[in-house]
């Protein structure tokens, strides 16, 4: 009868140790570089505790080192159970390997409320892999226009190249810089090229899949070398003033805040900024229009991002699933925008944007047919070199080089990076 108790006694003991470890909290690590988690988020994540009991550890790391501990960690098989990477369908294959390093999330619910250009590039062969969070509309690159300035002078927005020349040509005549073009960063002055992917798409259907099936190249196409010849004569002419070669980012708020320079190029919510930096100016003072090379008349969207995707190694995949159902609820997505200032849009259906309504206005006028996937994410080989871009640009604006030369260069790189990824399409 002892041997018995001690037997039974020793069973219910076991039960137990097994049921308290079942209910041991579940800690989900998530691996993000700096920027990315906004503190809307994390407030998030400790409703997510309170109600699943699952804690979410949010990992931040330095920018300038968070890829290369990314790449360690995936190839040594210690991925965290989320991970943060830029979406885009190149980077999703040859930095993160996403079809064996991420889970397949194709069926999870919140897909299906995603934009289409946004989740396009979250995929791979036709499967899901990551979950873009992130205001690809707000920071859309728009031409941003002192209505006044434009007003006093009797402009309209321009639409055509021809145009756009003509109202710098007349701002010049009476002594307003037209545009400011801050050269010197480096990077900024190349967005007025593989921003305009939609209108190369519009002259050229399929260009970009040609393009990434190496069947043509950037120096054959005539729409993208008008492109940057028009960008060398806007040079030329002075429309990005004396001093561009000069001029950084940084004084962009206080070269339209202060009306020194009638236009822009800035994200759509770049009056917001100019208005936080100079109280006395309206946010309202400043109107959009889209980048009018080539004649463009639609919307270039950047649907690439910063996305999570759950690590296929990880031992708490399900409280992964849980903490990004949490996230796509309508309540969850609306307190990111509610309390976040630099989350304005999501690209997410059924939600209230903190857009100012002629913002709203601007995207709303744009039809489906009419907005297309900048060519820095769409054809691949081209974002990893953009900082050189930006070096021949300079280099053509200094008469080192010829317009067609920054094409040929540019066909040039993606080949060194295609043959170096073993890319098939370059024979790899």
């Amino acid at each position: 009868m002892k041997k018995l108790t001690f037997i039974v006694v020793s069973l219910l003991l076991l039960l137990t140790v097994g049921s308290l470890q079942a209910q041991e909290p579940i800690t989900l690590t998530y691996m993000a570089s700096q920027g990315w988690v906004p503190d809307a988020e994390i407030e998030l994540g400790a409703q997510f505790e309170a109600e699943t009991g699952i804690h979410v550890d949010y990992q931040i790391v330095p920018a300038d080192q968070y890829f290369t501990l990314l790449q360690t960690r995936l190839n040594t098989g210690e991925g965290t159970d989320i991970f943060g990477g830029q979406s885009g369908v190149t980077d999703l294959i040859i930095n993160y390997n996403v079809e064996a390093n991420a889970v397949d999330l194709s069926d999870q619910p919140w897909v299906a409320q995603m934009d289409p250009l946004v989740l396009e590039q979250a995929s791979v062969n036709g499967k899901v892999y990551g979950l873009t969070l992130w205001d690809v509309m707000g920071t859309t690159w728009v031409v941003n226009y002192n209505k006044a300035i434009f007003a006093e002078n009797n402009l309209s927005v321009p639409t055509t190249y021809a145009e756009l020349k003509a109202t710098c040509e007349t701002l010049l005549g009476v002594g307003i810089i037209p545009i400011f073009e801050p050269v010197a960063s480096g990077w900024h002055h190349v967005l007025w090229f593989p921003e305009l992917g939609p209108r190369y798409e519009e002259v050229t259907p399929g260009l970009a899949t040609a393009l990434n099936a190496n069947e043509t190249t950037f120096a054959e196409d005539p729409t993208m070398l008008s492109v940057v010849e028009q960008l060398k004569e806007l040079y030329d002419l002075g429309c990005f003033g004396d001093n561009a070669l000069a001029d950084t980012t940084e004084f962009t708020t206080e070269a339209l805040g202060t009306g020194q320079y009638a236009m822009g190029l800035t994200n759509l919510t770049g009056p917001q900024s100019i208005e936080a930096d100079y109280p006395d100016v309206s946010a309202d003072n400043f109107g959009f229009f889209v980048m009018p090379l080539a004649d463009n008349q639609n919307l270039n969207i950047n649907p690439a991002g910063p996305t999570k995707f759950i690590y296929s190694g990880s031992e708490h995949i399900d409280a992964a699933l849980q903490y990004f159902e949490f996230l796509t609820r309508p309540e969850s997505l609306q307190y990111l925008i509610d309390n976040n200032p630099a989350m304005r849009t999501l690209p997410f259906a059924g939600l209230t944007f903190n857009l100012m309504p002629s913002q709203q206005e601007f995207l709303d006028s744009f039809a489906p047919e009419q907005r297309g996937t900048v060519y820095q994410t769409a054809v691949n080989y081209v974002n990893p070199q953009w900082m050189d871009i930006g070096q021949d640009l300079t280099a053509m604006f200094t008469d080192a080089i010829e317009p067609q030369e920054v094409l040929a260069h540019i066909d040039e790189r993606r080949a060194q990076m295609a043959q170096a990824a073993q890319d098939p399409a370059w024979g790899g």
